[in-house]
């Protein structure tokens, strides 16, 4: 079943810019995505693709955060290609003057006395899940470790039962990063009518949570939000609170894996984890996130119509020896590492950038406080995915235990 079928070059796209990319199949099957994203720095600016329903694809590095910072020229309406049926993520997709109402109310849930507590709660989560197979000298990284802390700590932000988040993280996954269009669909289904039913409570019986305040704040005017504002909300919050988080800390629990120099140097030294993070998440940058043309125009010799959708991937910045020196190398002493995409920038930035810099500082110093020596297990051998977000769907390690 084909929702987002490959298209017909529309007339105004010169030839020359068409390029045949599918950004849910960059590579072969399974191959490192960021490396077959790379690809495209030789090519002009902008390319078009005919797949998944035609779309433009920025391949310039300083293009991704001017464009994305540029909401009077580029709308957050359609932030997402090839997720269909769903109502639009708050906030967002949504532009000013809405964006800042929406934005205001997740304010609270990420104060700093609210990161502290939520760190808190991490630390001692992610001190458990370690200890808990620490003894066994292996794991699969994605199932035992990343899959639990951070998507927990949201589960508690939200106040949903945790039995429930197997099912809820497959379906954002299948969402996220499926190949197969009919799976997306079914997972979206699920996924719809989960956050319906569960906006429906929390409109009738709220409780403490950030989902039932924001439910019920005002939004100007004695305005409530509306249903479909909330199921929005909803599903923007599942999304990057089951997601996200742990597919960075995949992708950093793989590089210092297969870079032991850099893992011992990290443990000798944790004071050194902060930056570390901020150069780990520019060299795997991770979002794939679209923008809406709102008026015809020529953005870098690419003739662009209304309604068209850019595509930008935080890796092509991250990535691009234009923006980035060596940019395929990490190095903890690079200077600019936090002008990366990663977070995006303007008014979308992810307004949970805090909490996750201390989700993913207290996983590395308490992981490598206890396990600083670990390999990738070549009896279960990663396997890499992408889409939406590009992730690790396993990551068998091994080490030696006493």
């Amino acid at each position: 079943m084909s929702v987002l079928p490959t298209v017909e070059r529309p007339a105004h796209v010169p030839e020359a810019l068409v390029h045949d990319f599918d950004f849910f199949r960059p590579g072969p099957e399974g191959s490192d995505p960021f490396r077959a994203w790379a690809t495209l720095h030789g090519l002009p600016p902008l390319v078009w693709t005919p797949r998944n329903g035609g779309h433009w694809i920025v391949t310039r590095g300083e293009d991704v955060p001017r464009i994305l910072s540029d909401w009077e020229r580029f709308s957050s309406s359609r932030a997402f290609i090839g997720m269909v049926e769903r109502p639009k993520a708050v906030p967002l997709e949504y532009d000013p003057p809405e964006h800042a109402a929406l934005r205001k109310l997740l304010v609270p849930a990420f104060t700093p006395k609210a990161v502290k507590r939520w760190s808190e709660e991490a630390e001692r989560l992610t001190i458990e899940l370690i200890e808990g197979f620490r003894a066994n000298g292996r794991c699969e990284f994605m199932a035992d470790f990343a899959m639990h802390l951070p998507m927990i700590i949201f589960m508690m932000m939200v106040d949903l039962p945790l039995e429930h988040r197997e099912k809820l993280t497959r379906w954002v996954s299948t969402g996220l990063r499926s190949t197969d269009e009919a799976a997306r669909i079914d997972a979206r289904a699920n996924l719809n009518a989960y956050i319906a039913d569960l906006v429906d409570t929390r409109t009738a019986t709220p409780g403490d949570d950030l989902l039932s305040q924001a439910i019920h704040a005002d939004l100007g005017q004695g305005q409530p939000m509306s249903r479909i504002q909330a199921m929005g909300l909803a599903s923007g919050l599942l999304g990057g609170g089951l997601d996200t988080v742990a597919a960075t800390m995949g992708w950093m629990a793989l590089h210092l894996a297969e870079n032991p120099e850099q893992r011992r140097a990290l443990a000798a030294e944790p004071k050194r984890i902060p930056k570390a993070i901020e150069e780990l998440m520019r060299r795997y940058s991770i979002a794939n996130i679209a923008r809406v043309v709102r008026d015809d125009m020529e953005y870098e010799g690419a003739p662009l119509k209304a309604g068209e959708q850019v595509l930008l991937s935080a890796c092509i910045h991250g990535l691009d020896a234009r923006s980035f020196a060596c940019p395929m190398d990490v190095d903890f002493a690079r200077r600019d590492s936090y002008k990366h995409s990663t977070l995006s920038h303007g008014i979308h930035r992810c307004i949970g950038a805090p909490l996750a810099a201390q989700e993913m500082k207290i996983f590395l110093e308490q992981w490598l406080a206890r396990i600083p020596d670990y390999e990738v297990d070549p009896a279960n051998p990663p396997v890499m995915a992408t889409g939406i977000v590009h992730g690790l769907t396993r990551l068998g390690l091994r080490w030696k235990t006493a």
